[in-house]
């Protein structure tokens, strides 16, 4: 907090006050009329206002309510004569810090402008210490014994050291792009300083160029106060733009000029505002193909390319399966009080043979909702609800079933008579199912993996309706019964 703006018509106490005030080592600014002040503040970047309520052209009460309007955030103190207090009072109820009263010393000023100094690195140490908690619980959920992610968190303790500008993540919805973008981001050299983020695709065109750029007053219809832009905002730390294959092609431009010249004007300015800030990008599009079809900038995908990260699906990642489940559980164990202890293995199995389109966002979903709605203990695969539809069970592509309809002469086999008292269909399936599994068995001489293959089911899966049904085959029982009898 180095610039400050003294507005008072005494030409002899601005004098004395910017005099010590500079030796201290502030920038000071100041002049004896209310608007010319506001001029002052609009073009330099205030940190401080040193009002005095009663001014030549219009008073400082009239100069905060526009002070606090352009930037609420600014701190002012307000010069009163004894005789105006109640007036000071006003001004505190319009955002004022404090007031003093003349005459006074410039050691109470000195004291209250100490104040604002501490008062502000407290707000930046709140927020810096709320992000802080953010980032431990983030970068807690980052679970994988998978190579390729391995091999991502391996790359950010790399990134961790070095002065990076642009970063582009890669990966489908859900599998944790802007987990990624924030672990980028603390634990590399402008972890003190602001992560902002915004996703390109929830906002129209004209709303997300004000948002990431800012506007001044009057720049459009409802344009009513200046107002600083994400960019902005990100000085120093990191603008993470998720899905920025949404972006338009004039916001490209924008974008691009801010990474490769550190400058940006806002909506409805002139004037170039310097910007330092890393640029996280990502999306699930393919931006190759997009460039292609005329609907992204080559040379912007370039200068963001300097460090791809690819991040694998969550189908491709089995093993990430369970040990995610299990944090979700915990996690959601403490938000709703519960005391879930874990998946049940035909629950794990189940979760493992699932394709997962909405990658770890949806198992994280599907956690959440279960530890909610379900009165148990051990979650079994009835508690979960997944999705059955086609095409989200392994292997399970229409290809891999291609050639293998179900002729006539196997439905032979089932030929059902219904009688007037009807049948329970479930248990009639259920005993299909497992008459079906017991042939195959024996057509493979009790070999599972030929099994699960004749059936064109995965091995997880398999064992999943092995357990389900009790069925075992000839070598199992032998085991469960040498098994038995040492207990005895």
């Amino acid at each position: 907090m180095k610039n400050i703006l003294i507005v008072d018509d005494e030409k002899l106490l601005r004098w004395s006050l910017s005099t010590e005030l500079k030796e201290l080592g502030f920038n000071v600014y100041s002049h004896e009329f209310a608007e010319e002040g506001y001029k002052l503040f609009k073009e330099k970047a205030i940190d401080i206002c040193v009002l005095d309520i009663r001014l030549p052209d219009y008073s400082g009460i009239e100069l905060l309510r526009k002070i606090k309007q352009a930037q609420p955030d600014t701190y002012v103190i307000m010069i009163t004569a004894f005789a105006e207090v109640e007036t000071a009072v006003e001004a505190l109820k319009l955002g004022a810090f404090d007031y003093l009263i003349k005459p006074f010393s410039l050691e109470k000023l000195k004291h209250l402008i100490n104040k604002i100094i501490e008062t502000n690195e407290l707000k930046k140490e709140n927020t810096f210490l709320k992000q802080k908690e953010q980032k431990h619980f983030q970068q807690e959920r980052m679970l994988s014994e998978d190579p390729e992610m391995l091999k991502i968190f391996e790359l950010i303790n790399k990134l961790a050291d070095i002065p990076i500008s642009t970063v582009i993540i890669t990966g489908e919805t859900g599998t944790g792009k802007s987990l990624i973008a924030r672990s980028i981001h603390y634990k590399g050299l402008r972890q003190s300083k602001p992560f902002v983020e915004i996703n390109c695709s929830a906002i129209s065109e004209s709303l997300l160029e004000s948002e990431l750029f800012g506007h001044e007053k009057g720049a459009f219809t409802n344009a009513i106060v200046q107002k600083k832009g994400l960019v902005e905002i990100a000085d120093g730390g990191t603008l993470f733009l998720d899905e920025i294959g949404e972006m338009s092609m004039p916001l490209q431009s924008k974008l691009l000029k801010v990474i490769e010249d550190k400058i940006f004007k806002r909506v409805g300015g002139i004037k170039d505002i310097s910007v330092d800030a890393q640029i996280i990008a990502a999306t699930n599009k393919d931006l190759q193909k997009e460039i292609k079809d005329g609907k992204f900038r080559e040379d912007l995908f370039f200068r963001l390319n300097v460090i791809p990260i690819h991040i694998p699906p969550l189908r491709e990642r089995v093993d990430d399966i369970i040990a995610l489940s299990d944090h979700f559980i915990k996690h959601y164990n403490f938000v709703f009080k519960k005391t879930v202890e874990k998946l049940s293995d035909e629950a794990g199995i189940l979760m493992k043979s699932y394709l997962w389109p909405g990658n770890v966002r949806e198992l994280k979903n599907v956690i959440e909702r279960t530890i909610l709605l379900e009165n148990c203990q051990v979650i079994a695969p009835e508690h979960l609800h997944l999705r059955s539809a086609a095409g989200h069970s392994r292997p399970d592509s229409l290809s891999a079933r291609a050639g293998k309809a179900v002729s006539a002469a196997q439905l032979a086999d089932f030929d059902i008579t219904i009688e007037k008292k009807g049948l329970d269909l479930d248990l009639l399936l259920t005993a299909i199912e497992k008459k079906i599994i017991q042939k195959a068995l024996e057509a493979t001489n009790n070999n599972q993996s030929q099994t699960a293959k004749l059936l064109n089911l995965n091995r997880d899966t398999f064992r999943y309706k092995m357990k389900k049904l009790e069925i075992m085959t000839p070598a199992q029982a032998a085991d469960e019964a040498a098994a038995d009898g040492t207990e005895s």
